[in-house]
């Protein structure tokens, strides 16, 4: 594109805030911020740096979405940025982007959270809370009915799922609920998603106060939380909070660029004691402050899905107003410490970002690591059940750090609630195929389980069991450790072969859990076979308690006070279950 060719396409955009992207072809070169689309993107015609204009030469068309808040845009920016990872951009490599919510574009559309939307979906956000955004779905699904199921499940199904029975659906896979009645409830979200705080408000309020007359204390305290977030779930990165006085929370960042790699390190500090550090790599940021530049870019993207600092200290500004300006909103004061024990925290983290630039191979320090010769393919074992019932197990696969699908396999198990003796059981059908050549596949150089030292033990007798030598190791969840039966290691959050295990040790994650929720929700329940309880009745009771297990767990008197639940059916679930 020429100067004239970018006026031209500059003249066409809203002077609204929003993002704009250079693409060429299918490729996006290129993602921006505006307080005034038109306006900024016109600039473009006279580039600042010869980076940039070696960018508009090379894009053929631009692209923009309107947000409402310049806030908006802030974040939309630094979701395309992860997303679509562009040449032109300064680049986090290691960390995640801000939450969306999304209806998809079906007869029924689907709710859920995400940060992939897909094609034609109605996208609402980014926001930055997610565990708030996932009470609000939640609250949306309760309220409304809506589904949350994948189209593989929606389609073809005879009766309503578990969901339907705990009241988080309306079943429209089944006709239980009319496809004008479904769309009703989907245009009433998406009222509350565009700013009627009302139109899940309101039910919310009714329900909380029905079951405070009822004497459900518990379920109108939840109720009440529910409340509250829903209420304030608008105001969420756009409006100034009261800025704090008590800096529980510091985080100092160092910054170091060199060539056309940067890091940036991180100590995290609670009261006064410094209790986290990490390293994070980026593409360095073109022109003359590049410090301040990569600041502005790092900052965003990090605080993706984390809670901000109370306080940040830097070696610099960043030199976005975009980004000042979000930071003050959010409560966050920004220092940038001249001397004293703060200015000595910032040389520390300079220090440390000096010591970490430059690019590593993550299969080679994870080989380097473990003391293996290569770590080429890797497989991934998880198991996922309820209480011991719809036992699976996934098996998924890596090569050269990426999912090779069609290496995926998984496995029904026997019904038992021992997480040891299924993922022995998991690891023994695995090394079976593998010794007595029934498995098509390559071995692998390194099985990964997910869990801890009992999970890993337990994979480790299988395949001494079964004669199958290959490397075994485990991450467990709760403090990110590897074990290897010998020793654990505890690496910096920004290892890069740490970071390859937790892809693996997510991605069989996932896998398991998908498995497992599409044999549950064709299960029926121990509920169906006791005297007395019909449809209505058992939606009421898992809609109450949640679970058959937690049915189990009730006492008469609570089983009582479900509606349609008499002394004799209370005395019969005690007995039957």
């Amino acid at each position: 594109m020429d100067a004239n060719e970018v006026r031209d396409h500059a003249a066409d955009l809203p002077r609204e805030p929003g993002v704009y992207q250079f693409h060429r072809g299918d490729a996006v070169l290129y993602v921006g911020k505006a307080v005034d689309l038109r306006s900024r993107v016109r600039s473009y015609a006279d580039p600042r740096s010869d980076r940039i204009r070696r960018m508009v030469d090379r894009a053929e068309r631009v692209e923009f979405a309107v947000t409402e808040t310049e806030t908006q845009a802030l974040l939309l920016e630094a979701n395309l940025i992860k997303r679509h990872q562009p040449r032109y951009n300064v680049r986090l490599k290691d960390d995640k982007s801000y939450p969306l919510v999304q209806l998809t574009d079906h007869a029924a559309p689907r709710i859920e959270v995400t940060r992939d939307p897909a094609e034609g979906a109605t996208v609402f956000g980014p926001f930055t809370d997610k565990s708030r955004v996932d009470t609000v779905v939640k609250a949306i699904r309760e309220t409304y009915g809506l589904r949350g199921c994948s189209e593989h499940k929606y389609r073809n199904r005879e009766r309503p799922c578990l969901d339907y029975e705990m009241g988080l659906c309306s079943a429209p896979c089944t006709g239980e609920i009319d496809a004008e009645a479904y769309r009703e409830d989907v245009d009433a979200a998406v009222r509350f998603f565009e700013g009627e705080t009302g139109a899940l408000a309101d039910p919310l309020r009714r329900e909380m106060e029905a079951a405070a007359e009822s004497e459900s204390f518990e379920r109108a305290a939840n109720l009440r939380d529910r409340l509250d977030a829903v209420r304030s779930f608008h105001g969420e990165g756009g409006e100034a909070v009261a800025a704090r006085t008590d800096e529980r929370a510091v985080d100092v960042l160092g910054a170091a660029v060199e060539g056309d790699d940067a890091t940036v390190a991180r100590l995290h500090s609670e009261r006064g004691q410094l209790v986290d550090r990490s390293r994070h790599r980026l593409d360095a940021p073109a022109g003359e402050d590049r410090v301040s530049a990569l600041l502005s870019a790092f900052v965003p993207q990090y605080y993706a899905e984390r809670e901000l600092p109370d306080a940040l200290l830097l070696s610099e500004r960043p030199d976005d107003p975009d980004v000042r300006a979000w930071l003050e909103a959010e409560g966050v004061a920004v220092r940038v410490p001249g001397a004293g024990r703060e200015a000595k925290l910032v040389e520390l983290a300079l220090k440390n970002a000096r010591r970490g630039s430059g690019r590593d191979d993550e299969l080679g320090a994870l080989a380097d690591a473990l003391g293996l010769d290569g770590v080429e393919r890797i497989e991934g074992f998880d198991v996922s059940h309820a209480q011991g019932t719809a036992v699976v197990g996934s098996d998924v696969c890596f090569v050269d750090g990426s999912a090779d699908k069609s290496a995926y396999r998984r496995k029904k198990l026997p019904d038992r609630n021992d997480d040891y003796a299924n993922m022995r059981a998991l690891v023994e059908w695995r090394a079976a195929r593998a010794i007595e050549g029934r498995d098509d596949r390559p071995d692998p150089d390194l099985l990964l389980i997910d869990g801890g030292e009992g999970q890993l033990a337990a994979a480790r007798d299988a395949l001494d069991e079964a004669g199958w030598d290959v490397p075994a190791v485990a991450l467990a969840k709760e403090r990110e450790l590897v074990l290897t039966g010998e020793r654990s290691h505890d690496w910096p959050s920004d290892a890069p072969q740490l970071h390859v295990l937790q892809r693996v040790r997510d991605e069989a994650h996932r896998f398991a859990v998908q498995y497992h929720q599409t044999l549950r929700d064709d299960v029926s329940t121990a509920l169906d076979d006791v005297p007395g309880v019909g449809p209505e009745t058992r939606k009421r009771l898992l809609r109450r308690f949640g679970s058959v297990e937690n049915v189990r767990d009730a006492s008469v008197d609570d089983l009582r006070d479900v509606p349609g639940v008499g002394p004799e059916t209370a005395e019969t679930l005690k007995r039957r279950l």
